[in-house]
């Protein structure tokens, strides 16, 4: 087998022109898992078409590996399990080769890197995780895995909670996420990540702070309020882009998105009472906002499905159909549906939804892919980053790296249908599916 092979793309999304190009030519180097050459053929000779280091997909559309931005690998489907009976009645082994399945489902649905926002419980076996889907040779096949390791709260305001123990943090000893109060610790919460080895630092912006009152005060126990105050969320940010990490916030609330676009957090998670501020939505619209809007649709319409809250849904709705009213391109979006509430290997679920209430299929394919990967990678000046989590992704160009996905079907006719046909998986220049079979490591 010779260290490169050639795919013949016969048609191939570019996210920059936002468009299917015809007759491409894409050479791969698979020492280094990078593109190094994109061209457009003529017509094609039969020894090309019998070389066995050519991928013919000329039936195919040609696509950058899918990004999914917000994902849990750690947890499983809501529909299965409960949160709070995972976090606390599954064991860390069982979690653990539970994540393992996660990551081969997600890489044979098209999914080539994926953000987990928190281990919820499982403490740091993301950064082990990370590790074993790692280099040329991993140990499991799964995306690039960007991590965010145990998520940071405010004290009282996360779960799991003890129906026992009423002033004390988790259950058994087993906690949802680190808990952080006043800038001091919320300082030392961020360094101990980083120096962990989290590429993102996620925080709990708001939350129902006060459940324990639902069985007297049911509305007042589900509403969310801000978890931070605006000096500890200044303290909490700060000290990740101090130390060249990006930090993402769980956000609803239009108090703690408003704090949180105002002090440069690099992505907001959910925001699903964003409709209801136009000073909100024109400041996360500002030429200089740096924030990228994930709005995790797909967990709420599943949540909503299964006899969820239908208004949280229709909040979530709203927030993305305000956002698309502003205009394509006027606030970065990336494409995370919150996978873990729904069913991994699922994924395509958010930009199937974002098509569905009327956002442009080209536009959806750019935040599932470069939309993506600007969002997931830190600012790296130096063109020749190496490494799973360094080299440039979401785009099939020289140099960047070798993720590539074939998909069957119209991707213009039906694009639901057509992001889930995925019959071919390549990372980083190594093939992992291949005729819609995986390909054994």
């Amino acid at each position: 087998m010779k260290m490169t092979c050639r795919i013949l793309a016969g048609q191939l999304f570019d996210p920059y022109l936002l468009r299917l190009v015809p007759n491409q030519l894409i050479t791969v180097s698979r020492n280094i898992g990078l593109v190094l050459d994109v061209s457009t053929f003529g017509p094609i000779s039969e020894m090309l078409l019998d070389d066995p280091d050519t991928i013919d997909l000329r039936h195919l559309t040609v696509v950058p590996g899918f990004v999914d931005a917000h994902v849990h690998f750690f947890l499983h489907s809501y529909a299965e399990t409960s949160w709070a009976d995972q976090v606390t009645k599954e064991s860390l082994a069982e979690r653990t080769v539970r994540a393992t399945v996660h990551a081969r489902k997600t890489l044979m649905a098209g999914y080539t890197s994926v953000r987990d926002l928190g281990t919820e419980g499982a403490e740091d076996a993301d950064i082990a995780l990370r590790q074993c889907l790692s280099g040329p040779n991993p140990i499991i096949p799964g995306p690039r895995y960007f991590t965010a390791n145990r998520a940071i709260v405010s004290t009282g305001s996360y779960g799991p909670k003890s129906s026992i123990h009423l002033n004390k943090e988790g259950v058994e000893g087993v906690v949802g996420a680190e808990a952080a109060d006043g800038p001091a610790e919320c300082i030392r919460a961020v360094r101990r990540q980083i120096g962990a080895g989290a590429d993102w630092i996620k925080i709990y912006a708001d939350y129902p702070v006060r459940s324990r009152m639902a069985a007297v005060a049911p509305r007042l126990a589900g509403r969310a309020t801000s978890t931070f105050t605006r000096d500890e969320l200044k303290a909490l940010i700060d000290t990740a882009h101090h130390h060249g990490a990006k930090i993402a916030a769980h956000a609803k609330t239009v108090p703690a998105i408003t704090d949180l676009l105002a002090l440069g957090v690099d992505s907001l998670e959910h925001g699903s009472d964003l409709h209801t501020s136009p000073e909100a939505l024109r400041a996360l619209a500002a030429p200089g906002c740096r924030t990228v809007y994930v709005p995790t649709l797909a967990a709420y319409d599943a949540l909503a499905r299964r006899g969820g809250d239908p208004a949280a849904w229709a909040a979530a709705k709203a927030s993305f159909e305000a956002v698309l009213a502003l205009g394509p391109g006027r606030v970065a979006l990336a494409c995370g549906g919150d996978t873990g509430v729904f069913p991994h290997g699922e994924n395509a679920r958010e930009m199937a939804l974002m098509v569905r209430l009327g956002a442009p299929w080209t536009w959806v394919l750019r935040w599932g892919t470069l939309g993506g990967a600007e969002c997931l990678r830190a600012p790296d000046p130096d063109a020749e980053a190496e490494g799973d989590n360094a080299v440039r992704f979401g785009c099939l160009r020289p140099g960047w790296a070798a993720d590539i996905v074939g998909l069957d079907g119209d991707i213009a006719g039906d694009f639901a249908t057509t992001v889930r046909r995925v019959e071919f998986v390549m990372k980083g220049g190594r093939v992992y599916k291949q005729d819609g079979k995986e390909v054994p490591l």
